[in-house]
């Protein structure tokens, strides 16, 4: 089985390492991932520029640019053949409810999903996660029983698994993305130089996220397991705005 891996976190984190290490037991794994952290680059691809691929001591390929770039660079010219699975991850944070928009954890698999290949992106419960092995274990089992039992339809999912130790989880369960509150305030800073800057403000709370969604898995210490599309289109809209275009 070959798999490609990357993730948003950078080549050098340590979720990306710790699954390479649990997906090299089982698997031909090739690994293209960011040179540094690109967390919110979402599906952004680099057309401005050339970009570089260099190779790390441990045979990991990073890229100078988002892990867009790293998937589709690795598709379209890197490796000789396509993998069998595209898995993204592990990232150092949830993607969760509205965080799938700006997310290069989900962006990643995406881009393995648009060149039709089985996708997953994988991410921790919390930032500063310190059980990553719990959720190399659970992308393993998912990987092979997606393997040995085929899905009807193409494969695109979204997985987030608490930061407890395996034998706390309360099982695997398909959700549906649950939606957050609106951001917080940006926060301003003056420099020394007495320019204004600002840094993003922290993502809302949970404000849908009832049962069946991936915050309520989640917060029962249950992996979450979202199917997700790239299709945006609004189709339960589409007759509504028919009539409205002809008024």
């Amino acid at each position: 089985m070959k798999i490609l891996l990357s993730n948003d976190d950078g080549y050098f984190a340590p979720g990306l390492n710790i699954l390479a290490n649990y997906l090299a037991k089982f698997a031909e794994i090739t690994v293209v991932a960011p040179e540094r952290n690109r967390s919110g680059a979402s599906n952004s691809l680099t057309l401005d520029r050339p970009l570089s691929v260099r190779k790390a001591s441990n045979g990991f390929f990073y890229v100078n640019g988002t892990p867009t770039d790293c998937v589709h660079l690795a598709l379209t010219g890197l490796m000789e053949a396509p993998p069998d699975m595209v898995i993204s991850g592990i990232n150092d944070g949830a993607n969760m409810g509205d965080d799938t928009i700006y997310s290069g954890t989900v962006a990643a698999a995406m881009e393995g999903y648009l060149l039709d290949i089985p996708s997953f992106a994988v991410s921790m419960s919390q930032h500063s996660a310190t059980h990553f092995e719990t959720a190399a274990r659970v992308t393993v089992e998912l990987i092979q029983h997606a393997m040995k039992t085929k899905c009807k339809s193409p494969l695109l999912l979204n997985i987030n698994v608490p930061d407890v130790p395996y034998d706390a989880l309360k099982g695997k369960v398909i959700t549906r993305l649950g939606k957050r509150h609106k951001a917080e305030p940006v926060m301003q800073l003056k420099t020394p130089r007495g320019e204004t800057v600002y840094w993003v403000g922290a993502a809302g709370q949970p404000n849908d996220g009832g049962i069946g969604t991936d915050f309520y898995a989640v917060s029962h210490n249950q992996v979450s397991i979202s199917p997700i599309q790239v299709d945006l289109t609004k189709h339960a809209q589409l007759d509504e705005l028919k009539n409205w275009l002809t008024q």
